[in-house]
């Protein structure tokens, strides 16, 4: 990676910055999961900083997750948060765009009756049949999400799709259907026993939710999407502007 830029007069800690600067690296894909850094020894001769604040800087991207140190080995890249901007736009293609290499694995896709829950969304009666779809999105080995969509049957079929090679909103574009607006929610619960399997954390363990209903330029609703993410690789970001 590039040197780092260090400013001695600021009130930023020098632990800080050096923290900030590897972690912008991690995020923008110049140093990848597998990497291995500088010796402390090495990085504080380098920037002429004592030990113990190069040590600072290496646990604080140890503790958020970004780094690893593994006896024999030394200190190495383990992944970057994926950080999801507010906008109408799927998981496969957020990560495919960060270079971040998605993988799908399909849990499930059938037709059943839409419950009270899944019809009022999709503006469809109960008991009506719908598509359920549910799929766990990883990163590489990494599994990020899991994915729960209810689509109309009449809108689609989906057995069409080759869902774990492609995103859903972009094989729904492929079939002539584009997302105009969506209506989204986001917030946080515990995991349940199967989800904590899938997303490797243990049962309980604090998860990001995202339910989100989306519509087509015709005004019709396309899908109803009921997902959760690990927090430790996942965030949402949005730009506040004051009024």
């Amino acid at each position: 990676m590039d040197p780092f830029a260090l400013d001695r007069s600021s009130p930023v800690p020098l632990y800080f910055q050096i923290a900030e600067q590897y972690e912008q690296a991690i995020v923008d894909g110049r140093l990848r999961p597998g990497d291995r850094l500088e010796t402390e020894v090495a990085l504080a001769r380098q920037l002429g900083l004592s030990r113990p604040t190069v040590r600072q800087a290496i646990q604080l991207l140890v503790d958020k997750g970004l780094l690893v140190r593994k006896r024999g080995v030394g200190t190495q890249v383990v992944h970057a948060q994926v950080r999801r901007a507010l906008e109408l736009t799927s998981l496969f293609d957020d990560l495919s765009r960060a270079g971040q290499a998605p993988r799908t694995q399909i849990l499930g896709l059938r037709r059943v009756s839409a419950e009270p829950a899944q019809a009022q969304p999709l503006q469809v009666a109960p008991g009506e049949p719908i598509w359920l779809l549910e799929r766990l999105r990883l990163v590489g080995d990494e599994p990020l999400a899991v994915l729960r969509n209810c689509l109309r049957t009449g809108l689609v079929d989906l057995e069409a799709f080759d869902l774990e090679r492609q995103g859903l909103y972009g094989s729904l574009r492929r079939a002539g259907i584009s997302m105009s607006v969506a209506r989204q929610r986001v917030g946080a619960r515990r995991a349940s026993p199967a989800e904590a399997a899938l997303l490797s954390e243990d049962p309980g363990a604090p998860l990001l939710t995202m339910e989100r209903t989306a519509y087509d330029n015709a005004g019709r609703v396309v899908e109803f999407g009921q997902h959760v993410y690990r927090p430790d690789l996942y965030s949402f970001e949005t730009t506040l502007v004051q009024r």
